[in-house]
């Protein structure tokens, strides 16, 4: 008796059909309605492509994503396929309370079901706000489907009184002045005006910016994509090509974990510390990794950073803009000076490797945006992991945009109990602070806030600002923009809300900086925090009902991503960097 044929796997149409008991009616129902939309036979027998649509009104990041799905769709048809866009949820940094941290997940949870849940062979992810493009590779990479990131691209710069300005950087810099009383409230309105000339995302190396590169550098984007601007004719050319090579990637089978492996993600931390990238991309990319079963290694990666220097001049680490680095040549202008340090050999969704990527591009031109590696911006990378009894779990600091002079820097310690207090008194003129003091803010963590809000960038005390402070030393165990700029330590673990040792510190406790040792000291003896958490001991937050309760209960520290621990991935697939 011959063996009966092999069916073949579901695609198309066919994938995932909803159960009523009868495989044949299921696909014929679901003709029937999708029939009712217009879809002919003919369309509805090719291979499927999912166009995932992020944008919102709350969501000018993404302004221009009506015209990218149309130039994806174009790309799709063009190679055979079909395409289906599809809504998921929307976040916008500026526009989510408490923090749009806090919905990275739930997006990340929503664009995985929709991607399991309706018939699709790939999948295309249309994101920007920094946010939104972490949360689509997360739930990506758990979905396990043929999947490519398209983002929507960084803004063009505006100009104040013969100055150029943008998003976000100056921003901050413009509203230091004018806490500072060094310009005035029409001032400030008029700039305002002008920092966001149009849709798209920042134009400086924040973190909607760091993360566009690191996605391409891992072989998750069309080679060349990262830094086109948003309202620029590239941007839909990159757009079609994704649509393209969406469908190609159904034919090659290809998945983020191919394309994502140890080595790529390996690439994407070099070249986030090369960037003087945000350090919102590390918790992202850690994230990314953990759903893979990939785990980073932070002491590694301070290694890394000893022998890769930042070779963009962006702010604001540098002076250029993201449209300076797209003229300049864009990402491949930067790895080919790391080429000698990067994985060559790493699968990206064009099929080809990145070493192929490297050769097939065009060839450098004059340029002063990205520096060759005997003249870098920054002798180190960019982020500087720290320890000590003040972070046993491991802090960060963005040294290439922080004040030389207070890099060693011993000081005492003006505790913010939490967000609300620092809003209370900052500004108080009675505020016991001085030039040289270090700024420490609790309870802004995974858990404290909730959602690690960007509230680690302090502002400077008026009254210090009004006499010329621009930098202080600030500690906090939440993030902060990759825009912002100055001597910040972030992301403290374990986080004060669930007993880490900086939920012990006074005013007026002795605190030691040092990034070159990379260490942070609390000058206060092990029986001493003892005596203190047990005369106050933590309760840590916890809610009633809804995802909030959801998040409290199940999201892991800065290190392992800021992801649900039930969300990561339960094979281990080594750790990075090796």
């Amino acid at each position: 008796m011959a063996d009966s044929p092999t069916p073949k796997p579901a695609a198309g149409l066919s994938r995932g059909l909803t159960s009523y008991g009868d495989t044949e009616f299921s696909l014929f129902l679901r003709k029937a309605f999708i029939k009712g939309a217009g879809y002919g036979d003919d369309a509805l027998a090719r291979p499927i492509v999912g166009i995932v649509n992020a944008g919102s009104a709350y969501n000018p990041c993404h302004g221009n994503t009506p015209q990218l799905i149309e130039a994806v769709q174009r790309g799709v048809m063009l190679a055979g396929a079909l395409p289906m866009v599809f809504p998921t949820i929307s976040i916008h940094e500026s526009f989510a309370s408490p923090t749009s941290m806090m919905l990275r997940n739930l997006m990340a949870m929503d664009t995985e079901e929709m991607i399991r849940a309706q018939p699709m062979d790939a999948v295309v992810l249309i994101g920007g706000c920094d946010k939104t493009v972490p949360a689509q590779l997360m739930g990506a990479a758990s979905a396990g489907r043929p999947a490519i990131q398209l983002v929507t691209g960084p803004m063009l710069t505006g100009s104040f009184h013969g100055e150029r300005v943008a998003a976000c950087t100056d921003c901050r810099r413009y509203w230091a002045r004018f806490r500072a009383d060094e310009i005035g409230r029409d001032a400030i309105t008029e700039v305002n005006a002008q920092l966001v000339p149009g849709v798209g995302t920042c134009s400086v190396m924040g973190t909607a910016s760091t993360m566009a590169l690191v996605t391409e550098t891992m072989g998750m984007a069309v080679p060349g994509s990262a830094t086109a601007a948003a309202v620029s004719a590239d941007r839909l050319r990159v757009a079609e090509d994704t649509g393209r090579v969406a469908v190609a990637m159904i034919g090659a089978a290809l998945t983020p974990e191919q394309i994502m492996t140890p080595d790529a993600i390996e690439n994407a931390l070099r070249v986030l510390l090369a960037t003087g990238g945000s350090t919102n991309a590390l918790i992202h990319l850690t994230a990314i990794a953990g759903r893979l079963g990939i785990a980073v290694d932070l002491d590694a990666l301070d290694r890394m950073s000893r022998e890769t220097p930042v070779l963009i001049d962006l702010k604001p680490s540098g002076a250029h803009y993201m449209d300076d680095l797209h003229r300049a040549g864009g990402l491949v202008a930067l790895l080919r000076e790391l080429k000698p340090l990067l994985h060559l050999d790493t699968l990206t969704v064009s099929g080809r490797t990145l070493g192929q990527v490297i050769e097939a591009s065009p060839p450098p031109h004059a340029q002063d945006v990205v520096r060759p590696m005997n003249r870098p911006i920054y002798p180190r990378g960019g982020i500087a992991v720290l320890r000590g009894n003040l972070a046993p779990g491991g802090a960060v600091i963005k040294q290439s945009a922080a004040l030389p002079a207070l890099m060693e820097h011993s000081g005492r310690a003006v505790v913010f109990e939490d967000a609300a207090d620092l809003a209370a008194r900052i500004d108080a003129d009675d505020l016991d602070v001085r030039a040289d003091d270090i700024l420490v803010l609790k309870r802004i963590g995974p858990k404290g806030a909730p959602g690690m809000p960007e509230a680690g960038y302090l502002p400077i005390p008026k009254k210090l600002a009004r006499i010329g402070v621009k930098d202080m030393v600030r500690i906090s165990d939440g993030r902060m923009s990759g825009t912002a700029f100055g001597t910040v330590v972030l992301h403290v673990t374990p986080e004060a809300a669930v007993g880490g040792p900086l939920a012990w510190v006074r005013s007026g406790d002795r605190i030691t900086l040092s990034v070159e040792r990379r260490e942070l000291t609390l000058h206060v003896d092990d029986a001493e925090l003892a005596r203190r958490a047990a005369a106050a001991p933590v309760n840590e937050p916890a809610a009633e009902r809804g995802y909030r309760r959801l998040f409290l209960q199940t999201v892991t520290q800065a290190d392992q991503g800021v992801d649900f621990e039930f969300l990561r991935g339960t094979r281990s697939a080594g750790t990075v960097p090796r």
